[in-house]
């Protein structure tokens, strides 16, 4: 049998030169187990603590739904709003229609024959009679805004009225999951 080559750069037992029990003491291996140990129980504690929670999960299509419903309210109130005026757009129309037809037989009936005197009380008849129809026309046209407005208005103020009902029914269903 032939004898070991040896190693002229390795001319020792390298198994003598690394004593592992001078390193790794066991007792503090056991230890570190324990100690992993109590950190495994108080997380399962941790997890049992937390497993009797309820976690709120919110409604996506509840919240969805409330979402559609309000943009329905919006359209329905700027569709009210666009079809008051028009409404006022074509009495507006119309009167100006009229004051151009009345001023064309005022205006025959001023140049028509007859004394100063009578031009001049007809004129102030006119103007008055102008007056007062303008102010009926521009009391007509503010009622159509204010009614074109308060019902679209109202269309919004019952959809937030909804969204309130909804949302404290919500609210009343999350504290009756909690208690």
């Amino acid at each position: 049998m032939a004898s070991p080559i040896k190693n002229p750069f390795l001319d020792f037992d390298p198994s003598k030169f690394f004593d592992p029990s001078k390193f790794f003491d066991a007792s503090r291996f056991t230890d570190m187990q324990k100690g992993f140990a109590d950190f495994q129980k108080g997380f399962a504690d941790f997890q049992k603590g937390f497993s009797d929670v309820k976690l709120l999960s919110p409604d996506f299509e509840g919240l969805l739904a409330t979402q559609r419903r309000n943009v329905e309210a919006v359209v329905a109130a700027n569709q009210l709003a666009v079809e008051g005026y028009q409404t006022i757009a074509r009495r507006q129309a119309e009167i100006l229609r009229q004051s151009f037809e009345e001023a064309s037989v005022l205006i025959k009936e001023l140049v028509s024959a007859g004394t100063p005197e009578d031009k001049v009380a007809k004129q102030a008849e006119l103007v008055k009679g102008s007056f007062e129809k303008a102010i009926a026309n521009m009391k007509e046209l503010s009622e159509l805004v204010a009614k074109s407005n308060t019902e679209a208005a109202e269309v919004l103020s019952k959809r937030v009225k909804e969204s309130i009902e909804e949302l404290q029914t919500t609210l009343s269903k999350l504290g009756n999951k909690g208690a």
